[in-house]
């Protein structure tokens, strides 16, 4: 009898299970009670009615989706305006909209890397001998050095100096890739440093400041623009629509030659369907909300030292946010899920980080914090983590 090819599935199924490591979905409803402390609607714009009237607008005017590949029929002149306000808000030359933030990423890492023969143009471009990646980088910068098939040389977490050695200890081109804010922790990378260490060497840096945009900066410029980075030459940033800006997609920021050379070599961008026109109408309005609303980034960026101040006196463990994430840390995965369950059954969602999605296998709580909280909600948020917390 033939081997069933998915034996080996279940096996795995029950090796997860075993060590409490099994992902479930868990709809959500439109009217949920729960206070949202799980999500990255950082600005609480995501429900904000200008921005979902944009959103409906949009749909209404261009259809449902874009009907094709940005190169073919999935441009419309809303895609335009979105990539010219997103570029002069974050002080870039020039932005490319993608349907998500890891499709930004991937296109990034890959296209400025040029594999060989990466255009069909002979002679082609020579590869980019090595990527310097930071152990904590999101998995969208992971997978893009794995696709962009390059020496990847992962340093250790946040530290410039190990760039500037990787760097020195090779000849030819290279580039960097940084979260500006990572995902776990909610530490920000030191984004002047590291552009220091690649202008010694001559490397590009690339940085996603997805959960930079609309937080850090003047006005929620992002991390890169805080940094007096943005605009500079030689670096390039992805950010996300669907954090700050409360809607869907993301976009790669920076100089228009960058930004030329991803519309015919980013796969990402070429093969794949535009993003949604209500996607776009939604970013949109939520740009233009934080150009006349600036003190939301202030507020959210205040609400994330508040719920870090408030557990860390009760005696929790957590990392002091440069943004808007707070990290709390949890004794075990098993833990960490039961306290997650205790806190959704008192009426909050929080976030539940765990092996293997955290580079140091320890598990956390992930607290976002979102600029619309009131005084009192943020009380309430506090005190029911440390209810629910378990003993150490």
């Amino acid at each position: 009898m033939p081997q069933d090819p998915f034996d080996w599935i279940d096996a795995e199924h029950e090796r997860r299970l075993a060590a409490g490591l099994v992902r479930t979905l868990r709809p959500r409803s439109a009217d949920s009670p729960l206070v949202d402390l799980a999500g990255n609607d950082y600005l609480g714009l995501t429900r904000h009615p200008e921005v979902t009237g944009a959103a409906a607008d949009a749909a209404r005017r261009w259809g449902a989706g874009a009907t094709g590949s940005r190169l073919v029929t999935g441009t419309t002149a809303l895609h335009a305006r979105l990539e010219e306000s997103l570029a002069e808000f974050c002080g870039f030359e020039a932005a490319l909209v993608f349907s998500s933030g890891y499709a930004a990423n991937l296109a990034a890492v890959t296209a400025l890397c040029g594999p060989p023969n990466s255009s069909g143009v002979s002679p082609a471009p020579p590869a980019v001998p090595l990527v310097v990646s930071d152990a904590g980088n999101h998995a969208s910068l992971i997978d893009g050095c794995r696709l962009a098939r390059a020496e990847t040389a992962v340093v250790p977490h946040a530290d410039a100096e190990a760039v500037r050695k990787t760097l020195g200890a090779h000849e030819g081109r290279a580039l960097a890739v940084t979260d500006s804010v990572f995902s776990v922790d909610g530490d920000a990378a030191p984004l002047a440093a590291l552009a220091e260490a690649c202008r010694e060497h001559g490397a590009a840096l690339l940085v996603d400041d997805a959960h930079g945009l609309g937080v850090l900066g003047e006005g929620g410029r992002g991390a890169v623009h805080a940094a007096g980075l943005a605009g500079d030459a030689d670096v390039v940033a992805t950010v996300t629509l669907s954090k700050s800006l409360g809607s869907q997609g993301g976009a790669v920021l920076g100089p228009a030659r960058v930004i030329r050379h991803l519309v015919s070599h980013a796969r990402t961008f070429i093969f794949d369907t535009g993003l949604a026109p209500a996607a776009v109408g939604g970013a949109l309005a939520s740009l233009e909300v934080l150009r006349r609303e600036p003190g939301r980034a202030a507020r959210v960026r205040y609400v994330a030292t508040e719920l870090h101040r408030r557990v860390t006196a009760a005696g929790l463990t957590a990392v002091r946010p440069d943004a808007a994430v707070v990290s709390v840390r949890a004794p075990s995965p098993e833990a960490a899920v039961r306290w997650a369950a205790d806190c959704r059954t008192a009426g909050l969602a929080v976030g539940c980080f765990r092996p293997p999605s955290v580079p140091d296998g320890i598990s956390r709580l992930r607290l976002t914090a979102r600029a619309d909280l009131t005084d009192r909600q943020i009380e309430e948020a506090a005190d029911t983590v440390l209810r629910t917390a378990p003993a150490a």
